[in-house]
């Protein structure tokens, strides 16, 4: 623990005026303060704002995790996607989803609900997204050496049974994550950091977002 940081306030203070006139700022946190964990570059901007700018930079790759047992890996997943800037989660089977791990980035980012492996692997043909698990199987690819499609949709199973007969199934490939210790497995939350920044690597150029 360290004191002094502890005491360091999060974000920033009320704005001084005169304001800048801009439709993208909040009037009430120029006023009162942003403390939010959002980037530098979004302080006073209203959520809606932030969405918006988001929108116009998001990456063509989604994310999809299966949501059978209530796994409390999901809100990492959120935040991942949120962090690398993926289309859209998509949770399968249960709607409800503990929301603490994604540190409110679900504010900013888009989540759609499926019912079923079934329903997902129909959205995914509709708008021609092949699906890449991430599991570790007998037959799974390196991800290290795979080269990810541009539009994909990462595929994420529950912590401990992976991923669903289903939706290995319906992967157009199945990736695993090399590992070099005892475990046999890391967590999801986890393996969707590495996948999806192995997409990024692959297919981003790592240049600053434009200055607002």
């Amino acid at each position: 623990m360290n004191p002094e940081r502890d005491r360091r306030e999060v974000g920033v203070g009320p704005m001084p005026e005169p304001w800048p006139v801009d439709d993208r700022l909040d009037p009430a946190l120029l006023a009162e303060g942003d403390r939010r964990n959002v980037v530098d570059r979004y302080r006073y901007w209203t959520r809606e704002a932030i969405v918006a700018d988001l929108d116009r930079r998001r990456h063509s790759y989604h994310v999809a995790v299966e949501n059978w047992q209530h796994d409390f890996n999901i809100g990492t997943v959120v935040r991942n996607a949120n962090a690398f800037l993926a289309a859209e989660v998509h949770i399968v089977g249960r709607r409800r989803w503990n929301r603490r791990g994604a540190m409110v980035t679900d504010r900013y980012q888009h989540i759609r609900h499926h019912p079923t492996a079934e329903a997902l692997v129909a959205w995914a043909a509709a708008e021609d997204l092949p699906l890449i698990g991430i599991d570790i199987l007998p037959d799974s690819t390196p991800i290290e050496t795979t080269k990810l499609p541009e539009r994909c949709m990462l595929v994420f199973g529950q912590e401990g049974p992976g991923l669903s007969d289903a939706m290995r199934e319906a992967c157009a490939v199945i990736c695993s994550i090399g590992q070099f210790g005892s475990t046999r497995s890391i967590n999801a939350g986890v393996a969707s950091g590495i996948a999806m920044h192995t997409w990024v690597r692959q297919h981003v150029s790592f240049r600053p977002p434009p200055s607002p």
